[in-house]
């Protein structure tokens, strides 16, 4: 099968290409910078081609899904930062990779989305995500949707960011009471669903929640980290209004003075205090994933 991949360079695409090597699929990849060397690293270890464009320019699209079977939609952000808002990139990034692929004759897309989604959600992040999955659901063609938790594994910018902070800080922040309730999945999980939805004709039309083994509270997942990395850390619980100063002042700052997005901002402080968790036996049963403890699964490059 010819797959066309958007976000192939992020933390989930790089681990979805590996599988879909591995799958034996052929791959041609999305890219903004075509020549960058991450990319061109890429496309050379998986013997990928390349397609200039982006998923906000429709007419860069144009040629690049002929011939493709199938489409993984990964692209997503977390944070803003000038064009690239929730609104352009999940939704409007959605609907022209969508067209593109119907202007092709594509059949086959499988999208990534988040869990938590819905249309009344408080976090923008989970209401443009679910505004994607619609034009996904009436687009005429065999989708699959996956909602992932929190995704871990050795390149992620979660667990991976708070064993850097314990490593030198003797405190851990936490943003207000750290009690929700998240289930962080392995990388690897993902991109096997991703992958084997391909060919799997019990997983169209369908979405489905991407789960980890575990439920556990943030301040849960921080001892996993210290406990993991042998550390005795002091978790500092930051008062809610005062992050959401942080995050506005951060949100102001980045894009103008770095022309970045910001680390922090406010809709992450709205999906932290809320619980993230889902139903993983469909996808676990379909794809035959056999899921790991948190701690398990974080041990296996903490500690290397």
């Amino acid at each position: 099968m010819k797959v066309f991949v958007t976000g192939a360079s992020g933390f989930v695409g790089e681990e979805v290409l590996q599988h879909l090597e591995r799958a034996g699929h052929s791959i041609r990849i999305l890219a903004r910078r075509p020549q960058s060397p991450q990319i061109q690293k890429l496309a050379s270890r998986h013997s990928a081609q390349v397609h200039p464009g982006n998923v906000l320019d429709a007419a860069s699209l144009l040629g690049g899904l002929d011939n493709i079977d199938a489409v993984i939609h990964l692209v997503g952000i977390i944070s803003e930062n000038g064009s690239s808002t929730f609104e352009n990139i999940h939704v409007r990034g959605a609907e022209n990779i969508l067209a593109a692929a119907k202007t092709a004759g594509v059949k086959r897309f499988v999208h990534m989305s988040a869990l938590g989604v819905r249309p009344d959600a408080p976090a923008r992040y989970h209401r443009t995500k679910w505004e994607a999955e619609e034009f996904v659901r009436v687009s005429g063609l065999d989708f699959t949707i996956f909602r992932p938790s929190i995704i871990y594994g050795p390149h992620d910018h979660f667990v991976n960011l708070f064993a850097r902070i314990s490593r030198f800080s003797p405190i851990l922040p936490v943003m207000g009471s750290g009690k929700s309730k998240m289930q962080p999945v392995p990388v690897a999980d993902v991109a096997t669903c991703f992958v084997q939805a391909l060919t799997e004709p019990k997983a169209i039309g369908q979405t489905f929640d991407l789960c980890g083994a575990d439920a556990l509270s943030f301040n849960r997942i921080l001892d996993a980290i210290l406990r993991v990395t042998g550390r005795d850390r002091l978790k500092l619980h930051v008062p809610m209004f005062l992050a959401r100063l942080q995050a506005a002042l951060l949100e102001s700052i980045f894009p103008w003075l770095l022309g970045e997005a910001p680390p922090l901002n406010r809709d992450q402080l709205i999906m932290l205090n809320e619980d993230n968790v889902g139903n993983p036996q469909p996808a676990q049963e379909l794809f035959g994933l056999k899921p790991i403890p948190f701690r398990e699964g974080i041990a296996a490059y903490l500690t290397h």
